[in-house]
């Protein structure tokens, strides 16, 4: 079974954060830059929000403001659903399916150690399928 951890190992655990009161120009601009579609909005130690791509285009473009002069605070998703690391990937694939979310803090022990997208999750499935699909092939033509 793949747990969170285990792509947190594989990925590596880089958190990418803003802060509320950033203007979602910039937010954007970090997205860019490192690549990721959402960003952690936290004070301190404290995530505040989420904010992506997504919570851009529906709050920002949609209703005609501007990225340079709207803050994050005001489009971020503040209901954070977070996850484990110890839970499986089959566990977040059903969180992300039923709160239609693209991506997730995971939680240690009270502590933030990563963020995991759905991209991540599939990959993984994917490379877990492809190695147990190996394994048969090998045990069928006896390379076992």
């Amino acid at each position: 079974m793949i747990t969170l951890r285990n792509i947190l190992d594989a990925k590596g655990n880089e958190i990418f954060r803003i802060k509320p009161d950033t203007t979602v120009f910039e937010a954007l601009k970090l997205m860019g830059e490192k690549n990721v579609g959402a960003l952690l909005v936290m004070e301190g130690d404290h995530i505040k929000g989420i904010v992506s791509e997504r919570d851009y285009a529906r709050k920002v473009i949609l209703k005609g403001k501007t990225s340079k002069e709207t803050l994050v605070r005001d489009i971020m998703t503040i209901d954070v659903k977070t996850v484990t690391a110890d839970q499986s990937v089959f566990q977040c694939m059903e969180i992300f399916t039923t709160l239609r979310v693209r991506h997730l803090p995971v939680m240690d022990d009270g502590q933030l150690k990563g963020i995991i997208s759905i991209g991540d999750v599939v990959k993984a499935v994917i490379s877990d399928q492809q190695e147990t699909i190996q394994h048969l092939k090998n045990y069928i033509s006896g390379n076992h």
